[in-house]
């Protein structure tokens, strides 16, 4: 008989921008592995209710909270009801992202404003309000990209400075909190089949020839990883990063 692992049992995690995609993945895969969720979303009210619907079908609790990723005040209140609904916070994984592609020179300043509002000064504040509730032995995990290492395409320059902002940022806090053994790594996801770029879009053709493994990756294999990370058996990890980029960046 297989059972399954509750490694994360008694653990009550917070996956911001979790209604679909990437962040829903995390959100299931993490209250598999015995975690209470909350998740927030900004529009997607409808799947964000069906997915806290599934996590407490396995017996986990569950809250969606409705916040805007580039609102300060929103994230503050999120985290404050995910401590109150759940009764604290452990993991903290900063998954609510924005991509605006196409050329620099024609991007306006409101699409610049609103990449470094959610990527950047979303992370900072999220992350810097959860810490007052993260006990010793937390983690906080953030999904970058491999476009924060290297930039494979044209088109995503402002997106590939956001995310190149939280390598550093993951480096430094993981040398404050460490006296804390607070861990702070980043997951790195290269082509996923999402909404935002799916498998038979327009990017694909262009896309395919520069992967090591002809496909573009699943959900799952991101969830995985943050799985692993927030888990005991990666103590000792922290100031990294996993990439889960089917080789684009190799």
């Amino acid at each position: 008989m297989n059972i399954p692992s509750l490694r994360l049992a008694g653990k009550r995690a917070l996956v911001t921008g979790a209604a679909r995609g990437i962040g829903a993945a995390i959100a299931l895969k993490l209250a598999e592995d015995g975690a209470d969720v909350a998740i927030t979303y900004e529009k997607s009210a409808e799947k964000a209710e069906a997915l806290a619907a599934e996590i407490r079908a396995l017996g986990r609790k569950a809250v969606a909270i409705q916040a805007d990723a580039a609102s300060p005040e929103a994230a503050k209140t999120a985290v404050e009801q995910t401590v109150a609904d759940l009764g604290g916070l452990d993991i903290l994984v900063n998954n609510a992202g924005v991509l605006i592609a196409g050329a620099f020179s024609a991007q306006s300043l409101e699409e610049i404003d609103l990449q470094l509002n959610v990527n950047v000064r979303g992370v900072f504040v999220t992350t810097q309000v959860a810490l007052k509730y993260i006990p010793d032995g937390g983690r906080v995990i953030t999904i970058g990209s491999n476009a924060g290492l290297s930039v494979p395409f044209a088109g995503i320059a402002v997106y590939a400075a956001t995310k190149s902002a939280m390598e550093s940022f993951t480096r430094g806090l993981a040398r404050e909190l460490g006296p804390r053994d607070i861990t702070v790594n980043l997951v790195r996801p290269g082509p996923i089949d999402t909404d935002m770029n799916p498998a038979d879009g327009p990017l694909a053709p262009s896309i395919l020839p520069s992967l090591s493994i002809a496909r573009y990756g699943k959900t799952r294999e991101v969830a995985e990883a943050v799985a692993f990370l927030a888990g005991s058996g990666a103590a000792y990890v922290t100031g990294s990063g996993i990439l889960v980029d089917g080789g684009i960046s190799a």
